[in-house]
């Protein structure tokens, strides 16, 4: 068997997995499951409004049309590097709209060294005195077998107001204990750098349609992947059920759904927490704006979610109770005054 349920007391490894890599302890693997499903139903949907929109029947040949279309085939790797730096340099100024704290720490994008050429792009965090800035490392590697549809999303997720935005805001809040600026666990960091591919859309970017499918197609993919762990760990799916299931999803290629599924196996439950971080900051700030209505501020909450650091997600969602409850007092006072 392929799952960490075949060990002794697996499911209780699972269970254990589950809250630490993603500090989500509410969730049984039934629950994360039948979420998955939902959210791939809901982002397929979505999908299916900018293929229409586009002149084409369904998803997939929207799909075959965007894996033909030279338009979106890079013809250099400096293209690819130039789009990234394009994305994240048009994000720097919107950002007053969505925070009240914008540290100066200064960001770079850069080509993964040939020696690395396997890697997939990722983030490299700087100096919390900005000698040595953030790094957004792009994987350039045979360029022309690439895609740029989704290098928007990417470079929101890895670079402002993503990964470079959390990290350099945790390292400049001085009063925190050093483990909360410097350490991080996957549901927090992962979760914050998905929900932030959503916020270019909500300052006006994603113009092209391609663009803002790619951006569907990695939230696709984050959500499949709560699909299929769990179906191995929990519901003892074969390793041809989880590639068969990512395949028709359409989301990632051939060479990643197979190395994507040898991770799912090798390291349980790691994946959710994307998906499952996502969904709670998601949560959180609806809560907020039920909770606060007129009062609720964009930028106050985003500030909220960054100035403490890198916190499970449990401990998180009491901070944002205190913080809703601090907020309506300060709002009564000002009333009464």
């Amino acid at each position: 068997m392929l799952a960490v349920t075949s060990l002794p007391g697996g499911e209780q490894r699972y269970l254990n997995d589950i809250r630490s890599r993603t500090t989500v302890s509410t969730l049984s693997p039934d629950q994360i499951h039948q979420l998955g499903l939902r959210e791939i139903d809901r982002i397929e949907a979505e999908m299916l409004v900018i293929a229409h929109h586009e002149g084409f029947a369904d998803v997939q040949s929207y799909r075959m049309s965007l894996q033909t279309n030279t338009k979106y085939r890079p013809i250099s790797a400096e293209q690819i590097l130039e789009d990234f730096r394009r994305y994240i340099a048009q994000m720097q100024p919107e950002l007053p709209k969505l925070f009240g704290y914008i540290p100066a720490s200064p960001v770079t994008v850069e080509a993964i060294p040939d020696f690395q050429a396997a890697m997939a792009t990722h983030y490299q965090t700087g100096t919390p005195d900005g000698r040595r800035p953030g790094r957004v490392v792009v994987a350039t590697s045979n360029f022309a077998d690439r895609s740029l549809i989704d290098d928007e999303a990417t470079a929101y997720h890895e670079g402002i107001p993503g990964h470079h935005m959390q990290r350099s805001v945790a390292q400049q809040m001085t009063g925190l204990p050093k483990f909360r600026q410097h350490i991080g666990n996957s549901g927090y960091i992962e979760g914050w750098a998905l929900y932030a591919e959503q916020l270019g859309k909500e300052v006006g970017f994603y113009q092209d349609a391609a663009s803002d499918y790619g951006r569907l197609a990695s939230e696709l993919f984050r959500a499949a992947r709560l699909v299929v762990d769990t179906g191995i760990h929990s519901k003892a799916w074969t390793r041809d059920q989880v590639v068969e299931f990512l395949r028709k999803t359409g989301s990632i290629d051939e060479p990643t759904i197979q190395s994507e599924t040898d991770r799912y196996i090798a390291w349980p439950a790691q994946a959710l927490s994307y998906k499952l971080g996502q969904l709670k900051f998601r949560e959180l700030r609806d809560r907020a704006q039920r909770e606060l209505g007129s009062k609720f501020d964009i930028r106050s909450f985003h500030d909220e979610m960054l100035s403490g650091g890198v916190l499970p997600l449990d401990l998180l969602d009491t901070r944002t109770d205190d913080w809703i409850r601090m907020r309506k007092r300060t709002a009564k006072a000002a009333v009464v005054h």
